[in-house]
């Protein structure tokens, strides 16, 4: 890597001015070259030594690295690693995938949570194909165009697929900055100082390395909790670390607690032995995706009543609650649910998708051909135990 020496006792002597006043949140200008110099030469270094061997890396298809992008967000490598090859060898294009199913896409993604991100992913291929004949667009404009990308993802694939000088700033970045500069308010109130410090900070000869390398020190270096500041190539110019406050920093907000739901739902069998699912219509956060159904217990409301309610209201069918199977609670990033799961025995009636985009009966076996949210997928594997003791006996 070439690159002029730096004068250690300039960058020192310039070291304050990566404090950013209220006054000034909006405004990098002020930051002397030679600090931000510094900071890049001595990232990339650490980089080329430390950075982590991802498979995505190894690519300079943007489609490839466009999935791993909508993959990872909110999502950390470790799970999305096992997805990101199976989805690769499923929809191995953007062509495969522009004309798949959207129940084979979900299904692909079943799992790794944030459906929306699959659903977004499925169009935006579709509308690659019919406006850019299947080639990724590598216009910044055009690119956040497409349905499920915002300006960090914009960023990170247009610099890792085409090498432009275009700034991300993705939680790991965020927590990097808000420490660099000893940032005094939550990084979501300082974007736009962010932001340009982001974009300021970025290597413009080598984009691609500096963006990884940055998202890298976040998730390995300057993590969230206990951060391995002694080995940080930033140390010397980081302002939390110099004053000591970095476990302080980031500053969050204040978070009301979750809200917390009881949902009553229904196993329904017939005389067949076939089990009743329905599909949620497509918006919402689990949107395309197969459940049992119900719905929630009202005030005063038993669990078996809420679901012979629930089930007449979105199903018109009349049901007989029977034993309880299980109770799974989840948490969402907004809220958290128990589900009291019961049995139920189907009575009366046809069944209609009045709150749903489809009903369907399918035996036990034929379960895992359908995606299913993750609290779902509890219930499903303590029907396959449950059966398996029956066969047992």
């Amino acid at each position: 890597m070439s690159r002029k020496s730096i004068d250690d006792r300039t960058v020192k002597a310039s070291n304050h001015f990566l404090q950013p006043s209220l006054k000034r949140a909006d405004d990098c200008s002020h930051l002397p070259a030679s600090v931000f110099a510094s900071l890049q030469y001595n990232l990339l270094v650490w980089y080329g030594q430390f950075g982590r061997v991802l498979p995505w890396r190894q690519s300079r298809d943007p489609y490839a690295i466009w999935v791993s992008e909508i993959m990872l967000q909110q999502t950390q490598v470790k799970t999305v690693m096992p997805y990101y090859h199976r989805w690769l060898d499923v929809f191995p294009t953007v062509q495969t995938l522009a004309i798949a199913e959207q129940q084979a896409v979900l299904k692909a993604w079943e799992g790794l949570g944030y459906y929306a991100r699959a659903r977004n992913l499925h169009r935006a291929a579709q509308t690659v194909m019919l406006l850019y004949n299947g080639t990724f667009p590598d216009r910044l404009v055009d690119v956040m165009q497409l349905p499920g990308i915002g300006r960090t993802t914009a960023g990170g694939i247009l610099s890792a697929a085409f090498n432009q000088p275009l700034a991300i700033l993705d939680g790991n970045v965020k927590r990097v900055l808000a420490r660099l500069v000893a940032l005094h308010v939550s990084p979501n109130r300082a974007l736009p100082y962010l932001w340009q410090l982001s974009e300021t900070l970025l290597d413009q000869q080598q984009p691609r390395d500096f963006n990884q390398a940055i998202m890298d020190l976040g998730a390995t270096v300057c993590t969230p909790h206990q951060p391995l500041c002694p080995v940080c190539p930033w140390k010397e110019h980081c302002q939390a670390y110099n004053q000591g406050i970095q476990a302080k920093l980031p500053m969050s907000e204040t978070r009301a607690p979750l809200p917390h739901k009881t949902i009553g739902v229904a196993v329904i069998w017939n005389d067949q032995r076939q089990i009743l699912i329905d599909r949620r219509r497509q918006e919402g956060l689990l949107g395309g995706l197969w459940e049992f159904p119900g719905g929630k217990v009202e005030a005063g409301e038993t669990i078996e009543a809420c679901i012979q309610r629930e089930i007449r209201e979105e199903l018109g069918i009349e049901i007989a609650v029977g034993d309880r199977l299980i109770v799974v609670d989840h948490a969402y990033s907004h809220i958290r649910v128990t589900l009291q799961v019961h049995h139920c025995r189907y009575v009366a009636g046809e069944p209609q998708a009045i709150e749903c985009d489809e009903v369907r009966w399918v035996t036990l076996t034929e379960l895992e051909q359908f995606p299913f949210p993750k609290a779902n997928g509890q219930i499903i594997e303590a029907l396959k135990q449950e059966a398996g003791r029956k066969d047992e006996g």
